[in-house]
């Protein structure tokens, strides 16, 4: 074995899985920890199990690599599906725990970090957590964002899928992406002493800047092509059920001299793109893109921004400081309502329910002051740096990885 390849060989390892079955939310939130895990001393080595082939447009720094898995997708009844291959979703759920349990076998990581599902879709995490926690040499941690959705549903959820008990059997910490004294998930969901026990909050997870400069800069230059017109943004995530916002926003008068961007999303039925194109076709002023594997430096260029209220996106208004409007997705789940509820009741953005989605009222909010926020205390948006001390942590205590041959 060579010397650079011994000093690799050495280097601690990760691997993030996310489950990815409806938006970008979890992939970009494992490539945004990923990328931060990767500038640590240790400059470990990391490999990202992710569940959409649009996990290969974004660009990942050196050092970082992925799996991406034939993918799920979420109905609106919550229910799963194959989005792409003709199979049962018995059979799709047998080849993605095949695959993930060859790779963490192969890769043998001294930290797994598992994204939001304890037990990984159609729980296809179960063997492999067993075998690591058989083997005894990985640290495996669970990452939960600040909300989950509302209390009764996730306690009926949690019970009935037993992810009280894998967490007590599989998983040596929790990290909640979020900060206690503004959502506090332990007493939220009454989580007990199994979750209490193992979990970190890490605050919020601060991307104010793009993973890499040089793509962020081509993309926003490809789209502005040098025209300094103040511009509002319009985002809703993957697309799928983005289409009421999109339209509205199509149809939305903008203010005098301002221009529009709107990014649909990939995962958009080519019915619904047709629908927003078909509205955006006569307005000059409006640019359509369907999908951006970099989207801060437009966000952050933004005069203001109308988007959904996943994770991500809010935490980079916030870090951002961006006059907002917060359209968050109610169904399935309550998560974005409950989270753009409590942030708007702090002045930190504004909310337009789902149901409630106009032109006329975008139109409104566009033509508004920016209203000011009576937050008293500012919420702690550290995250990124406390998951690398975590991170460290783990790493100090690991065991020394055995040559192969």
């Amino acid at each position: 074995m060579s010397e650079t390849a011994s000093v690799e060989e050495s280097r601690p390892r990760i691997v993030l899985y996310s489950h990815d079955t409806l938006g970008f939310g979890h992939l970009r939130r494992n490539i945004m920890l990923a990328s931060r895990l990767r500038e640590l001393p240790s400059r470990p080595v990391i490999l990202l199990l992710a569940g959409m082939r649009e996990a290969g447009s974004f660009n990942l720094p050196a050092g970082i690599d992925l799996i991406t898995l034939p993918a799920y997708a979420k109905q609106m009844d919550g229910k799963y599906a194959p989005r792409h291959l003709g199979l049962s979703l018995e059979m799709l759920a047998r080849i993605r725990e095949n695959t993930i349990m060859a790779a963490v076998l192969s890769f043998r990581p001294d930290l797994f970090i598992v994204d939001n599902v304890p037990r990984g879709a159609q729980h296809e995490l179960d063997s492999t957590l067993k075998m690591l926690r058989q083997t005894g040499t990985t640290r495996v941690v669970l990452g939960l964002r600040d909300v989950i959705d509302q209390r009764d549903k996730v306690r009926q959820q949690w019970v009935k899928q037993r992810n009280f008990t894998a967490v007590s059997e599989w998983f040596d910490e929790v990290w909640i992406y979020g900060a206690q004294d503004f959502y506090d998930l332990i007493a939220e969901y009454d989580m007990g002493p199994i979750i209490r026990d193992k979990a970190r909050f890490t605050g919020y997870l601060r991307r104010d800047h793009a993973v890499d400069p040089a793509v962020s800069d081509m993309i926003r230059n490809q789209i502005l092509h040098g025209d300094s017109t103040p511009y509002i943004m319009t985002m809703v995530g993957g697309g799928r059920d983005g289409l009421a916002l999109c339209k509205a926003f199509a149809e939305s008068r903008l203010p005098a001299g301002r221009r529009g961007i709107l990014v649909t999303g990939s995962q958009m039925s080519p019915r619904d793109t047709k629908i927003v194109s078909d509205i955006a076709r006569d307005n000059s002023n409006l640019t359509v893109i369907d999908f951006l594997s970099e989207t801060i430096s437009l966000i952050d260029g933004a005069d203001k921004f109308i988007g959904m209220g996943g994770y991500n996106t809010i935490c980079e208004v916030l870090a951002l400081n961006k006059d907002a409007l917060i359209v968050p997705r109610a169904r399935p789940r309550a998560e974005q309502l409950i989270r753009a509820e409590r942030l708007a009741d702090l002045g930190l953005i504004d909310m337009l329910h789902p149901d409630e989605i106009s032109a006329d009222k975008l139109t409104a909010w566009m033509k508004r002051p920016r209203r000011l926020a009576n937050c008293p205390n500012p919420i702690n948006m550290d995250g990124l740096e406390n998951v690398a001390l975590f991170a460290s942590e783990a790493f100090a205590t690991r065991q020394p990885r055995m040559h192969v041959h």
